[in-house]
């Protein structure tokens, strides 16, 4: 909790200069962002291995995730990228601030060398189908790819399976009604 605490009051600090969340969100900080990313460690039962957060921005889930795994005992490589370097250099510091151990990498996720994930992350980076591709590159074989999704989630799996095939499990969200995580696994291009 006081590393919540500290990483709200960083957001707030930063929001203003670098738009972290959106003007609309920041007075729900906790709910909307922290425990909407908590939901996302619940999910996982990974003790220690790779967990790539693609887009990390204001550093959700990557930040939380790291928070967690802190406090559970659980040592993950987490991997953070990010291609806006005012948001990479804000990322750097709040690891440095929450005492976590996180990599940040300021590159597009399509650049980035693969990273052969155990678990990989993306909230609110593009649609469905973007996700995958960007999911074949770094998930490692018997990965997991954890997206988050609002109200339309059925129609981004419907057009994600035009051109991917993958298991599909759907976890209703805890934080957001009519909200969804995708928990994606063998992810191919057809």
């Amino acid at each position: 909790m006081e590393r919540f605490k500290l990483l709200e009051s960083l957001i707030r600090k930063w929001n203003p200069v670098i738009n972290l969340v959106s003007k609309g969100s920041i007075s729900e900080i906790y709910a909307r962002h922290i425990m909407d990313s908590v939901q996302l460690f619940d999910l996982v039962e990974l003790r220690e291995g790779v967990w790539c957060d693609m887009g990390s921005g204001g550093g959700f889930p990557g930040l939380v995730i790291a928070a967690m795994a802190k406090g559970a005992g659980r040592t993950y490589d987490l991997q953070m990228i990010e291609s806006d370097s005012r948001k990479a250099v804000f990322l750097r510091e709040a690891a440095r601030q929450l005492d976590l151990h996180a990599v940040v990498v300021n590159a597009r996720v399509e650049a980035v060398p693969p990273l052969s994930a155990n678990v990989l992350s993306a909230r609110a980076l593009g649609p469905l189908s973007k996700l995958c591709e960007f999911a074949v590159r770094h998930i490692g074989d018997a990965g997991v790819s954890l997206f988050p999704k609002g109200i339309n989630y059925a129609d981004e799996i419907e057009k994600a399976r035009v051109d991917w095939s993958f298991d599909l499990t759907v976890h209703p969200s805890k934080t957001e009604a009519d909200a969804a995580i995708l928990e994606l696994r063998n992810i191919q291009h057809v």
